[in-house]
């Protein structure tokens, strides 16, 4: 999925919500028909639990379908409407253990048919574990918080079904447990619904990312030749993805470069970091006092080369520009690509790059994938004099 954009990644998770919608209505009332016929109160506090599932899921759907529409009254986007889809599901899920513990407490205490509940009982288990660990992998894998609430709901569905599966087992073999199995449920039930509701208000009141998502997209940033450091990132979650805002200190005179860099940033992290939804860079830039130049050599000590991705060596020097362009020091590396046959102008401007250079010094008329590259990323390409060895 990673060439699926977050607006395909959204339809195709709206259609998993409707599929849960039908799956979750036909376990309400297979459950509720058995616990009826059977007498079971546990059993129909699971078919209660289940009723909720169905508003839940057409949460998630709801949820899901606003998410995918854009409008110019939120520019940031409704994702969060996916955020309010999983905060009903909690609710839903809440007031489910709610209303199984007063089964638990004030229903029949008639023993149940334990041949009419307990096969309902095995199907309805088989079914909301399998579709909950798929729901789950789904959700993830779309980057959808909605299909992933929905997936735990199966899965606490999956747990509480179980419960009254093994208290309908003991009640085969004459231990009268059905009222202590739907409290379980009950317990059960309200934890995964106060989890969900945790997870839900926090991001309501705009939690930041995670510190090492932010650390790894801050260090992605400052490794960018142009970029002298980030001077504050303000992150947040919008239904279960990320929107991020920098100041960034950049070392060149020119506005343009600036906003060239800026916008590469802006499209850049999205592609490293899926779940970004929208990046925001602010630059604020000037002449930098020391730079970095890159000149390609026939060897330490000689000449220019004439040729670019191909020269054997390449000079780096730290130049301060405030002392008539005096060099504070010099090192020659060599270039260990430079033999290569097959993607060499990629490896070399990647590794330039790596260098992190205010300018590189071309032979004239040279171009390719590597002075492409050092383009686009901001670095100063200046014509080397004649005086070259080619």
């Amino acid at each position: 999925m990673a060439s699926v954009t977050s607006q395909q990644k959204i339809v195709v998770a709206r259609r998993r919500a409707a599929v849960s919608i039908g799956l979750n209505l036909a376990l309400a009332l297979g459950k509720g028909i058995a616990g009826v016929a059977s007498s079971s109160t546990a059993l129909l506090g699971d078919a209660i639990h289940s009723a909720t599932d169905v508003l839940a899921s057409m949460a998630a759907y709801v949820g899901l379908w606003v998410a995918g529409r854009e409008h110019p009254s939120f520019p940031y986007g409704l994702y969060k409407a996916e955020t309010v889809a999983t905060l009903v599901t909690s609710l839903a899920v809440i007031v489910a253990a709610y209303e199984i513990g007063r089964q638990a407490i004030f229903g029949t205490k008639q023993l149940p048919d334990v041949a009419i509940a307990l096969p309902v009982t095995a199907i309805s288990l088989l079914i909301a574990l399998f579709f909950g660990l798929y729901q789950l992998r789904e959700g993830k894998r779309l980057d959808s918080p909605a299909l992933q609430a929905d997936a735990r709901d199966y899965l606490a569905d999956a747990l509480s079904t179980g419960i009254v599966f093994i208290g309908l087992i003991a009640t085969h073999f004459g231990y009268p447990v059905d009222r202590w199995a739907a409290a379980a449920v009950s317990l059960f039930v309200f934890r995964a619904g106060a989890l969900l509701l945790v997870s839900a208000l926090k991001d309501l009141l705009d939690a930041s990312i995670d510190r090492a998502t932010e650390r790894k997209i801050i260090e992605l940033v400052e490794r960018h030749p142009r970029i002298t450091r980030v001077d504050q990132c303000l992150s947040r979650t919008a239904g279960g993805r990320f929107i991020v805002d920098m100041d960034v200190i950049m070392h060149t005179p020119s506005h343009r470069i600036a906003d060239h860099v800026a916008d590469r940033l802006e499209a850049i992290i999205p592609q490293k970091f899926p779940l970004v939804v929208m990046a925001r860079i602010r630059p604020h830039y000037s002449s930098a006092m020391v730079i970095r130049r890159i000149t390609p050599m026939t060897g330490p000590g000689g000449l220019p080369s004439g040729h670019f991705v191909r020269a054997p060596w390449f000079l780096v020097e730290t130049i301060d520009t405030a002392r008539d362009d005096k060099v504070l020091k010099r090192q020659f590396l060599e270039n260990h690509h430079a033999a290569r046959e097959k993607k060499k102008g990629l490896l070399v401007g990647q590794w330039l790059l790596s260098l992190q250079p205010d300018e590189v010094l071309v032979p004239g008329g040279h171009s390719g994938t590597a002075v492409a590259l050092l383009r686009e990323s901001g670095v100063d390409i200046v014509p080397l004099p004649d005086k070259t060895d080619a």
